[in-house]
């Protein structure tokens, strides 16, 4: 982040508050995706409930980043780079939400298959390597944030056809899964749903990067399209900042 100080301190400890709380809850986030996806490939359903049942950590401080960074606009009145800050806290802070809403389901899918209905465990080397990838990009994604990167935000969103690759290739596998024994076909379309649980925490996670850049340059990059010559999208109200 900015290293840029103001007049007054206190102004200065609520932003540095604020910036420790999404990081905390990125370290809660990233627990619970590798918890949840070791309670899915083991079929450990304690470990699966328990991934349940800590989403409410997450979601508390999601409504205190919300209700903090609220506060700090209304009472300060932030410009510029702070007001980019405050606005992308509360982006980041729903995007890491629903990455633990994800992390959930996997989370209840691992009870699911610990009571005798989940798919071939050959099947489920391939969720681990997609899980391995969505974990990787997630790790990425928060220590770009956390050291206000945008060169490693910008290589998380550049290496974003890696993590589709890995879906792709559990998608194909599950299709032929069913169609070559109709009679499992719940079991694979439970993990189908783990591995578009999985895919959207990496679009979650591409999120933060975007928001990295937005804070630290004032580009608003969501929506852009991929592929060479892709431009960003302007900040609404006028030209990026240089």
């Amino acid at each position: 982040m900015s290293e840029r100080r103001h007049i007054h301190s206190e102004y200065d400890e609520e932003l540095d508050g604020l910036r420790t709380l999404l990081l905390e809850m990125g370290g809660l986030v990233e627990r619970q995706l590798a918890d949840g996806l070791k309670a899915l490939i083991t079929r450990d359903a304690e470990l699966g409930d328990r991934v349940c049942t800590a989403d409410y950590r997450i979601n508390s401080l999601e409504v205190r980043i919300d209700e903090e960074a609220t506060n700090i606009i209304a009472r300060r009145q932030p410009t510029g780079s702070d007001l980019r800050l405050l606005m992308a806290a509360i982006r980041t802070g729903t995007d890491l939400e629903r990455i633990g809403d994800e992390a959930e389901k996997l989370g209840r899918f691992a009870v699911e298959f610990a009571a005798g209905h989940s798919p071939e465990p050959a099947l489920l080397q391939g969720m681990e390597r997609l899980g391995d990838a969505v974990r990787a990009v997630l790790r990425d994604a928060l220590d770009a944030f956390a050291r206000s990167d945008v060169a490693a935000a910008t290589a998380v969103l550049d290496g974003a056809a890696h993590v589709g690759g890995h879906y792709d290739s559990v998608m194909r596998e599950l299709i032929t899964y069913m169609m070559e024994d109709p009679r499992t076909m719940q079991r694979a379309l439970h993990a189908l749903w783990c591995a578009r649980a999985l895919e959207r925490i990496a679009d979650h996670a591409r999120n933060v990067c975007e928001s990295v850049v937005y804070i630290e340059e004032g580009r608003n990059i969501r929506h852009r399209r991929t592929g060479a010559g892709s431009e960003p999208v302007p900040e609404k109200g006028g030209s990026p900042e240089p």
